[in-house]
């Protein structure tokens, strides 16, 4: 069962006179279990809905809609599938407390890695599960991996119960579901010949596996859980050099992919160039770290012939302390076809510690330390990774207040290109 959150205007739902917080029970006789029941159910064009009204009164909607056009309506959101794991590197445990309410949630859900891309571990998949990821093809899937070794996953997860994933995969592969897996590395647990089988493991899966991701273990100050290794420049190097063996394989027996990617923080970690934006393809995985600084390399380059002149403007770019030997470039090459002068501001993150370096982990409380009382900037850019869809910081400071305390405008911004070429800075400047 599934409830209705909004109905929208001039829609089929509310033509049929479907309200919000009318319950959809099912769809053509079959049961409604959540969220992913309804998507795929309802999109039939001739649909028998059994649902119940508001106030109780049970109801049966018959519905005819012309070829692909929308029901309408939007539900509530589902309950998510907590984690029952207790990994040491998690990013829930290495939370400091007062921060948004859902950033508590240890969600391990399924559902959530095929429709949002959120990594999922699969150790709590039951059988229903797996005939319902294999009857509505819910692919591909998220999936945290992080030792394909039984006993170093067991460790890694710490959780003596969790299943093989070997065999988990092999399975839904058999059935037609591809993945993006990831690895979080942490030395002396799954880096070397464990992180070498993993990799033998899931290239063994063939086409089944499109993308495989190396991420360094990333610890806040109350990361209190972790007690193994921490990662450094030649623990990151010998990633990397794995890391590359392996994306050589894939590039010469499988037609040029990479397959096999390091983030970008092991990169910077081991003080080694990025690679061009060809390496990574698609850029399938930038939303976990892979490729995202050359992302926005390429954005810039194909957006600074669109940029205006802004001769004489005084910017500040709000940034973590990562990006402090690849930013100046960047900013160079936008000063130079603007005439804007351009300062860089990295930004310790004051909550998570100074080993959280990166631009969209800052909080309020670090963008108000880093531009209070510079009145000697006509403009500021934020990175717009730092704040949700609702304009909140991670410490829940709101981001629309907090600009207002500022003596200089202030705008998020995704790759500079976004902001300095909006036509209402170009009437300002």
């Amino acid at each position: 069962m599934v409830r209705v959150a909004r109905v929208y205007p001039e829609s089929i739902a509310e033509e049929i006179g479907i309200a919000p917080g009318t319950e959809l029970i099912s769809v053509n006789g079959r049961a409604i279990q959540d969220f992913l029941d309804w998507e795929f159910l309802s999109a039939e064009d001739e649909l028998v809905v059994e649902a119940r009204q508001p106030d109780g009164e049970p109801v049966i909607y018959e519905i005819e809609r012309p070829d692909g056009e929308s029901l309408g309506l939007a539900l509530e959101p589902p309950n998510v599938r907590r984690c029952a794991n207790r990994c040491e590197f998690c990013f829930i445990e290495g939370l400091p407390t007062g921060l948004r309410k859902n950033l508590y949630i240890r969600d391990d859900d399924y559902r959530l890695s095929f429709t949002y891309g959120n990594f999922a571990t699969l150790s709590n998949v039951k059988e229903k599960d797996f005939a319902r990821i294999l009857e509505y093809r819910l692919s591909p899937l998220y999936v945290s991996v992080h030792a394909t070794n039984w006993e170093a996953r067991k460790v890694l997860l710490n959780n003596p119960r969790v299943p093989n994933i070997v065999d988990q995969l092999t399975r839904l592969a058999e059935g037609g579901i591809q993945f993006h897996c990831q690895m979080v590395v942490v030395p002396g647990l799954n880096d070397g010949a464990i992180l070498d089988e993993s990799l033998s493991d899931l290239w063994n899966l063939g086409d089944a596996v499109i993308s495989a991701a190396v991420v360094p273990v990333g610890l806040t100050q109350f990361s209190h859980l972790y007690s193994g290794e921490s990662m450094n420049q030649a623990k990151a190097t010998e990633l990397l050099a794995q890391v590359d063996r392996w994306s050589e394989r894939a590039r010469r027996e499988r037609g040029g992919d990479t397959w096999v990617f390091g983030s970008d923080e092991l990169y910077l970690l081991a003080g080694v160039e990025l690679p061009n934006a060809e390496h990574y393809g698609e850029f399938a995985q930038i939303e976990n770290g892979i490729g995202s600084i050359t992302q926005l390399r390429l954005r810039v380059e194909e957006g600074l012939a669109d940029l205006p002149r802004l001769d004489g403007l005084r910017i500040g770019v709000v940034t973590g302390k990562a990006m402090t030997e690849m930013m100046p470039g960047l900013l160079d090459k936008i000063a130079a076809v603007t005439g804007a002068t351009f300062e860089m501001i990295p930004t310790e993150n004051t909550l998570f510690g100074p080993t959280i370096t990166t631009a969209g982990l800052l909080v309020g409380a670090d963008i108000a330390r880093a531009l209070n009382g510079r009145t000697d900037l006509d403009l500021a850019l934020i990175p717009a990774e730092s704040i949700n869809e609702d304009r909140i910081f991670l410490d829940d400071v709101a981001f629309d207040e907090l600009r207002e305390t500022f003596p200089m405008p202030v705008h998020p911004s995704y790759d500079f290109i976004d902001i300095l070429g909006s036509e209402e800075l170009a009437v300002a400047a």
